[in-house]
């Protein structure tokens, strides 16, 4: 079931290889900062969301967290990637996730919905994956 998540505009090409270098960076800034390893494993995205609840807690504005919000989805979308088969696609905003069976998904958008408190990047890796 997507239903949950938005399926964006049906995008037009394959993205270069940007959300895979943000996911990198947010996994060594996270390894080197919070000492915290992420492994690409669907049972990290649990580390992830308690991250985000931490960082809705202490209450920045989202121009503030923008960025790290960015490579928190980008960090869920290789590890959907890795497990699916999964390709990066350009869309009119950021960018998505298209499985081989056909399905998109937006871990960006989800992630700023985890931030808001209505939403999980484990979820939607759950899901994702479980879909293969």
């Amino acid at each position: 079931m997507t239903a949950p998540y938005p399926t964006p505009a049906y995008p037009s090409a394959p993205l270069d290889a940007r959300p895979a270098r943000w996911a990198a960076d947010t996994v060594a800034a996270l390894r080197e900062g919070a000492r915290l390893r992420l492994d690409y494993t669907a049972r990290s995205m649990w580390r992830v969301d308690r991250v985000i609840d931490e960082i809705r807690r202490d209450g920045p504005p989202y121009e503030a967290v923008r960025r790290v919000l960015r490579g928190f989805g980008a960090y869920a979308g290789e590890v959907i990637a890795r497990q699916t088969g999964a390709e990066w696609w350009a869309t009119d905003g950021d960018p998505c996730l298209r499985t081989p069976d056909g399905r998109l998904w937006t871990p960006m958008d989800e992630a700023r919905r985890a931030y808001e408190g209505d939403g999980s990047l484990g979820l939607l890796c759950r899901e994702a994956i479980a879909g293969r």
